[in-house]
């Protein structure tokens, strides 16, 4: 079982860990390898919110920028006749692919199905 937790724009992916009876998580989404962990749910979030205000404190020192999980550019393939219908459905909304598919992978997102 695995869920995700978001705190000043970083999202952690959290999982138990069976072998040590432990929550651990780590930040997705970013090259840099942030993790954490708790014995109880009640000190997951506290030791999360440190992790990421730790990185940010960490980057800031050292003169990096932290790393964003996404710039907002996304390339996809996809088969021909998918890329037809997506058109189609993006016309008939009024809108542009573009809009249209921002539209539809934001809301797949916000509810998984």
């Amino acid at each position: 079982m695995s869920s995700t937790m978001t705190y000043k724009g970083q999202t952690a992916r959290v999982e138990f860990d069976a072998r040590d009876n432990i929550l651990v998580g780590r930040l997705i989404g970013i090259g840099d390898i942030v993790s954490f962990h708790a014995d109880s749910v009640a000190e997951l979030r506290a030791a999360f919110e440190e992790a990421v205000d730790d990185y940010l404190e960490t980057c800031a020192r050292i003169g990096k920028a932290p790393q964003q999980p996404a710039s907002g550019k996304l390339m996809l393939r996809v088969p021909p006749e998918v890329h037809g219908a997506a058109l189609v459905a993006a016309q008939a909304a009024g809108t542009s692919l573009n809009q249209w598919a921002a539209k539809v992978l934001a809301e797949a997102a916000h509810h998984p199905g």
